[in-house]
């Protein structure tokens, strides 16, 4: 009587396949490329809209001290709500090793006026040099209807 000896060992296969990472991959690229844009504005306002916007790039820096007025009146240094009596305070501890003592302010378009100007006020009594005010430009309309 003989025994069948099965060879298993020469069927094992020892390639690596890549798809699923490639898969997996490919949809957390996606997933970060949809939620990065919501992180740089931390509050959402609704931004002044202008004809002529001057372009600020140092408010996109990962530095960049942004303060936030929003239509309820509400103030945010970055993500952080502040009270106004806080804030010169604040801002003057995050620009005290900074050579260039500028803020940027973005305001609601619908949000106090006064708000605002108390906000800018705290600001320059808290030794800022400059102040930035972010809007966004206006959408422009198809040509005149006759």
């Amino acid at each position: 009587m003989a025994l069948a000896v099965r060879n298993e060992g020469a069927k094992v296969n020892s390639n690596i396949n890549v798809t699923p990472m490639v898969d997996v991959m490919l949809v957390l690229l996606i997933i970060f490329m949809v939620i990065t844009p919501m992180i740089n504005n931390k509050v959402n306002v609704d931004l002044a809209k202008v004809e002529t916007p001057t372009a600020m790039p140092d408010a996109d820096k990962e530095d960049a001290v942004v303060v936030a007025v929003t239509r309820d009146s509400r103030i945010f240094l970055g993500a952080k709500q502040v009270s106004l009596d806080d804030l010169g305070g604040r801002v003057r501890d995050m620009l005290e090793n900074k050579a260039d003592k500028e803020v940027f302010m973005r305001a609601d378009a619908r949000s106090h006026y006064g708000t605002v100007m108390d906000a800018i006020d705290g600001l320059r009594t808290a030794g800022v040099d400059e102040v930035g005010l972010l809007t966004e430009p206006r959408v422009q309309t198809s040509s005149k209807q006759q």
